[in-house]
């Protein structure tokens, strides 16, 4: 789906995160970081995803990491997912894809027979001078931090 791939710079952003505070890449200069992408906040796939991410936050820190998830809902639904979880790392509310679209992870997808356009879930992980390290398409939900962290 995305034309993105390791070595490639990071798409330069700038978005709204659940508390509507303005997150761009280059709030992230020096630093490590995971940007996550996923359909719906709230989901089960989303998030069993997102707490895995969470779960392992201690790990990533460590690392020099931080993480970002994205996702099109509104601020309101992020904001509601996050505290729900604890999450302990932002949200950003792309409710114009400006940010999807700039990684190329909006399209066609199939779902029980109905296709339908939306967020493929796709993680990239950005080096401190922001170039692709990684970019994983087949994300396993319930244990994306190992995918992320042995890779």
């Amino acid at each position: 789906m995305t034309h993105l791939k390791a070595g490639d710079k990071a798409p330069d952003f700038s978005a709204k995160d659940e508390q509507g505070n303005t997150v761009s890449l280059s709030d992230y200069k020096g630093k490590k970081l995971v940007v996550f992408f996923y359909p719906k906040a709230s989901t089960p796939g989303c998030t069993a995803e997102a707490c895995n991410l969470n779960d392992n936050y201690d790990r990533f820190k460590a690392l020099g990491y931080e993480i970002l998830g994205v996702s099109a809902d509104s601020a309101k639904r992020q904001s509601n997912f996050k505290n729900k979880y604890g999450f302990q790392y932002p949200l950003l509310a792309d409710e114009d894809k400006a940010v999807i679209e700039a990684f190329g992870v909006w399209g066609p997808k199939k779902f029980m027979g109905r296709e339908y356009d939306g967020i493929h879930r796709t993680t990239f992980v950005i080096d401190e001078h922001g170039v692709l390290e990684d970019v994983i398409t087949k994300v396993k939900t319930k244990e994306h931090a190992a995918q992320i962290l042995t890779e």
